[in-house]
C-alpha cells in the first residue's frame, strides 16, 4: 500500500531516547487519510509523539466499509525500499500484483509480506467483482542496514499457525508468539499477532519484557488494564511487560505488534526508507525516470504514481540518538 499524501512529511525515526524503559499506556492518535479513489484509512503509525513501535514504522487500519456499489481499494502502481509491507485482511479480496511478476488475490487470514529490499513496484485494487466489505490493516517493517538492499521478494501464506484458549484465538503473523512461529520471514526482533477475543473473554498473553508493544483495535471493544479500545484505536504499551490481560464484553479483534526498539536512525518519506536525504531524492529520481532499480507492474490497466515533488529543505536522519 502506497502513502498518497501529495506532501509527504520526512520522518526522523529510531534511536532509543523516545522509548519508555517500563510499561505504560499511551493512547495514540490516529489521522484520517484518503487512499486511492475511495478508501479511507486510519493513520496510526507514524503519528505524533510515537514514530515506531520496534522495527514497525507504519500502521493504516481501514474499514469495515461497504464497497459493494464502490471500487473499493484503487491503489495505483508505486515503489518502496528499505522496508518489508505486511498485508492482512479480516474482510474482502485485494488483488496484488508486484514488479517481480506476482499475482495474487489475498484473502481474510493470509499474509501477504513483500520485502522490498534493493527497490520493488507493486499495486493493490479491490477486483471488479469483489465482496461486499472491505477490512484490514497495512504495515510496514523498517528493514536494519545489514539486508535493507537485499533483493527484493514476496511471499504469500495461505495458512498461518496459531492456537486457541479461553475465549482466544490468536494466529501469528510474523514472529514468534509462546510457542509458535509464523513462516513469514523477519529481519528483525519483531512479533505481529491477531488476537480474535470472544465476548466475556478474560485472558493473560505472554510478552517479552524486551520488546515495545501497541495493540491495534480492529473491532468490538476490548479492555486493556484499566484503558477500553474503540475500534481504531492504538495504544502504546512500553516494554518491561511478561505478561498483559485483556478483557472483552463483546467480539473483539486485536492485532498486536512488537519488537526489540529500532535503535538506527532513518528517514522515511512517501513509500521509501533510507539512512540519508540523499538516498531518498535519488529513489524519487530514480522513480520518475522508470529506472531499472524498481521494474514494471504488468498488467495493472493504467497510469502509475508520480513521486511528489520533494520537501524545500533537506532530509536529514536527525533521528534520536542513545
Amino acid at each position: 500500500m502506497s502513502n498518497l499524501d501529495r506532501r509527504p512529511p520526512a520522518r526522523d525515526l529510531g534511536g532509543l531516547a523516545g522509548t519508555p524503559a517500563r510499561p505504560v499506556l499511551d493512547l495514540l492518535p490516529g489521522k484520517e487519510v484518503l487512499l486511492g479513489e475511495s478508501t479511507h484509512v486510519r493513520r496510526l503509525l507514524p503519528t505524533l509523539g510515537r514514530r515506531m513501535v520496534g522495527a514497525w514504522v507504519f500502521v493504516d487500519h481501514y474499514g469495515p466499509d461497504n464497497i459493494a456499489t464502490a471500487p473499493g481499494m484503487q491503489v495505483p502502481p508505486h515503489p518502496h525500499t528499505g522496508l518489508q509491507t505486511v498485508s492482512w485482511l479480516l474482510e474482502g479480496e485485494v488483488h496484488h500484483l508486484d514488479s517481480l511478476g506476482s499475482d495474487v488475490r489475498i484473502r481474510p487470514g493470509e499474509l501477504a509480506l513483500m520485502t522490498a529490499g534493493h527497490g520493488i513496484a507493486h499495486a493493490e485494487q479491490s477486483p471488479a467483482t469483489h465482496p461486499r466489505f472491505l477490512h484490514g490493516a497495512q504495515l510496514w517493517v523498517a528493514l536494519p542496514d545489514t539486508d535493507r538492499e537485499v533483493a527484493p521478494h514476496f511471499e504469500h501464506q495461505r495458512t498461518l499457525p496459531g492456537f486457541g484458549s479461553d475465549g482466544l484465538t490468536a494466529t501469528v503473523l510474523m514472529g514468534s508468539f509462546g510457542d509458535v512461529t509464523s513462516p513469514g520471514r523477519a529481519y528483525t526482533p519483531l512479533v505481529g499477532v491477531d488476537l480474535d477475543l470472544a465476548a466475556g473473554a478474560d485472558v493473560e498473553i505472554p510478552l517479552e519484557p524486551d520488546f515495545e508493544y501497541a495493540l491495534l483495535t480492529s473491532a468490538g471493544a476490548a479492555r486493556v488494564d484499566d484503558v477500553v479500545l474503540a475500534p481504531g484505536a492504538m495504544l502504546y504499551l512500553g516494554t518491561g511487560r511478561r505478561v498483559l490481560r485483556l478483557r472483552a464484553t463483546e467480539a473483539s479483534r486485536l492485532l498486536l505488534l512488537g519488537g526489540e526498539p529500532f535503535e538506527e536512525r532513518l528517514v522515511m518519506w512517501w513509500n521509501f526508507v533510507g539512512r540519508a536525504g540523499e538516498e531518498i531524492a535519488a529513489y524519487a529520481e530514480q522513480w520518475n525516470r522508470e529506472s531499472d532499480r524498481f521494474g514494471a507492474v504488468v498488467g495493472y490497466d493504467g497510469d502509475r504514481l508520480a513521486a511528489p515533488p520533494l520537501p524545500p529543505v533537506p532530509l536529514m536522519a536527525r533521528g534520536r540518538v542513545r
